[in-house]
C-alpha cells in the first residue's frame, strides 16, 4: 500500500463517519460534507491504487 491508498481510505472513512453523525443530528451540511469527503477519499485511493498497479506491472516487466 502506498500513501495515497492510506490516506484515500482514512478520509473516506471519516467522510462515512462525517455523513452518518450528520443523519443522526440532522444536520444537512453535515451530511453532505461527510459525502463529499467520503468521495474524495475514494478518488484518492484509486489514484493509489492506480499507482500500485503502474508499480506492479513495471516489476513484471
Amino acid at each position: 500500500m502506498n500513501k495515497d491508498q492510506v490516506k484515500g481510505r482514512l478520509e473516506e472513512t471519516k467522510g462515512k463517519v462525517k455523513e452518518v453523525s450528520g443523519k443522526i443530528l440532522n444536520d444537512g451540511s453535515m451530511k453532505v460534507e461527510g459525502k463529499i469527503q467520503k468521495n474524495v477519499g475514494k478518488v484518492q485511493a484509486g489514484l493509489g491504487d492506480a499507482k500500485e498497479n503502474i508499480k506492479d506491472i513495471k516489476r513484471n516487466s
